[in-house]
């Protein structure tokens, strides 16, 4: 089982690695590489947090205590201190920028994003009853989080490459400003975003920013809804992962050989994982050798590998949106 050693997380995540600094000029051009070669894309939400958290004493000491009335939450839960219900609705804005015809992401396909992510949250959706038989009884099932789209906001651009730098985030750098973080979740699209050899897919800030000008997800245009031109990650999944990361999930592997992501349902893996992995995929940590959790929407599986989140990360996410949570705003009973 594991279990969060809250005292240490300021010194986890304020030391950040080379890795997460000297982001690249948002109007430099390099080499794109193949949008097919998944193995130089990444999700760049925890970059981003861990610079962020770097820069900001106060935001690490903001995620400090969210992580304790996280834990306080569930425990209270356990206790049976709070009803499981807690059905929440979670407005939605997008915010496109695009720069021609192809990149301008259609109403229909924003549509389905929102469909994609209530049926994920619900456990809805086709592939549930790929989840393995030792995985059932974790699974989280209907999560009670749902998703509005609210409104849809475009601008046109002459900037194609965006850093996750958040420039896209203000008009005053060429993007669009957020509609009330507090109130809603803004996801904005774009057209590619580089970063060293690679690029982010996607990336979502986490809940310490909560209610910031920058709060929110941005998205790459190929990964939002389905139907997009990249035939393993065409279903909105990568959407659902960053919203997972916005509700305060961690990757499942901990971002750490044999990480801890601070969930006790998810067993404990080696790294991520792309592609399609065969189950059962063995992994020893600490001496145990278990099957990985590879279709968790929190790993980096292909989309049609991914589809199921578990019931404990579902208490993660409920603290986050709890009335006393730091995401308490987005609440639309």
């Amino acid at each position: 089982m594991k279990k969060a050693v809250l005292g240490v997380l300021i010194t986890l995540f304020v030391s950040c690695n080379n890795e997460s600094e000297n982001l690249a000029s948002e109007n430099k051009t390099p080499d794109q590489p193949s949008m097919a070669d998944k193995s130089a894309a990444i999700c760049g939400s925890d970059l981003v947090r861990q610079k962020f958290l770097s820069e900001n004493p106060e935001a690490a000491q903001r995620m400090l205590q969210i992580e304790n009335n996280t834990a306080d939450y569930i425990e209270q839960k356990k206790m049976g201190k709070v009803l499981p219900d807690g059905s929440v609705e979670i407005p939605v804005i997008f915010n496109v920028l695009y720069t021609n015809s192809t990149n301008n992401v259609s109403d229909a396909r924003i549509n389905s994003q929102i469909d994609v992510l209530n049926k994920a949250f619900a456990s809805t959706h086709a592939n549930v009853s790929n989840i393995p038989a030792a995985f059932q009884p974790v699974n989280a099932g209907d999560t009670k989080i749902k998703f509005r789209l609210v409104q849809i906001n475009r601008k046109s651009t002459t900037t194609s490459n965006w850093t996750p730098n958040d420039n896209m985030k203000k008009t005053s750098t060429g993007g669009i400003n957020a509609t009330d973080p507090t109130k809603y979740l803004n996801i904005w699209v774009v057209n590619y975003m580089p970063y060293q050899t690679g690029y982010v897919l996607g990336y979502a800030t986490f809940p310490e920013s909560a209610g910031l000008w920058n709060d929110g997800v941005v998205m790459m245009d190929e990964y939002v809804g389905e139907g997009g031109p990249v035939a393993t990650h065409n279903k909105g999944r990568v959407t659902v992962h960053e919203v997972g990361h916005y509700l305060n999930l961690r990757h499942i592997w901990g971002d750490a050989n044999c990480g801890n992501d601070f969930v006790d349902d998810t067993p404990q893996q080696i790294t991520n994982h792309r592609g399609v992995p065969s189950y059962p995929k063995m992994e020893t940590c600490g001496g145990v050798s278990r099957s990985t959790m590879f279709m968790n929407y929190m790993d980096y599986s292909d989309e049609t590998t991914l589809f199921m989140f578990t019931k404990k990360q579902n208490d993660r996410m409920q603290a986050s949106i709890s009335a006393n949570g730091p995401r308490a705003g987005l609440r639309l009973l």
